[in-house]
């Protein structure tokens, strides 16, 4: 399927490693013109010179708003007028909820939901002038099936679905669609994290945590980035143009609720 990106300017949020990185590498064999962002410039660089020419690699700390204004004003210096926004960043901490400090829930709040609604701030007036845009939420799954391990997200991510809907709502009228992603256990450095962190508490090792993590999921296995990053990229494209305020599990079957 031609997906109808040719030409279109697209930023991921971290986009340096991971399902940012797999979806940056896809846009742009659609033929978008990238940037991403990161923390490292050598993992910025690395990830450009995997993704290809017409990659754009900015060092930025999506918690802190003038990195993202800095990110996105240089992005759109050297790359044109912004078409395509996917939101997208790592998990905050794990733990219970009781042992979590009043300050990694302030972190959570900025690096999860403050920085996706200054990203959108910042792209939809000119996606409103020219009357096409799109607007793709990277989250979780745990935002429809919470999870004690991860408190500050399961709470963040089930806010940010409902942003998806009121963002969706006030910009359709404007071309301009807004839909989340909502991912699975997939093979990225945030699930080796975890099956650290289960590991340590279950006395077993890592890859047995990982082993654990995916037998629980009805295909008995982990999702790959690249699996997450195409239905991504659908909702960047032409022939999704109808299709806003949807929040779509790709989790192999993971979840149980029909919510």
């Amino acid at each position: 399927m031609d997906l109808g990106l040719k030409g279109k300017v697209a930023l991921v949020a971290a986009g340096s490693k991971g399902i940012g990185l797999a979806t940056a590498k896809m846009l742009a064999e659609e033929g978008c013109l990238v940037s991403i962002c990161g923390r490292s410039q050598e993992s910025l660089d690395e990830a450009a010179a995997l993704i290809g020419t017409n990659t754009l690699g900015l060092v930025c700390d999506v918690s802190i708003g003038q990195d993202i204004d800095r990110w996105i004003q240089e992005s759109r210096s050297q790359l044109g007028p912004i078409d395509i926004m996917v939101t997208n960043t790592g998990g905050p901490p794990a733990g219970s909820w009781q042992a979590i400090s009043d300050e990694q829930w302030q972190s959570g709040f900025d690096s999860t939901l403050m920085n996706v609604i200054r990203m959108v701030r910042s792209v939809a007036p000119e996606m409103k002038e020219r009357g096409w845009g799109r607007i793709v939420h990277n989250t979780s799954l745990v935002a429809k099936e919470p999870n004690p391990l991860l408190p500050i997200s399961s709470t963040l991510r089930a806010g940010l679905m409902a942003l998806t809907r009121l963002q969706a709502l006030e910009l359709a009228p404007f071309g301009i669609t807004v839909n989340g992603v909502l991912p699975g256990h997939t093979l990225t450095d945030r699930q080796i994290h975890l099956a650290e962190i289960r590991a340590g508490r279950d006395g077993i090792s890592p890859a047995q945590a990982l082993e654990l993590q995916a037998s629980e999921v009805p295909m008995k296995r982990l999702g790959k980035p690249d699996e997450i990053a195409a239905a991504i990229a659908f909702f960047c494209s032409q022939p999704a143009a109808y299709v806003t305020g949807t929040s779509l599990l790709v989790d192999g079957g993971m979840t149980k609720g029909l919510g």
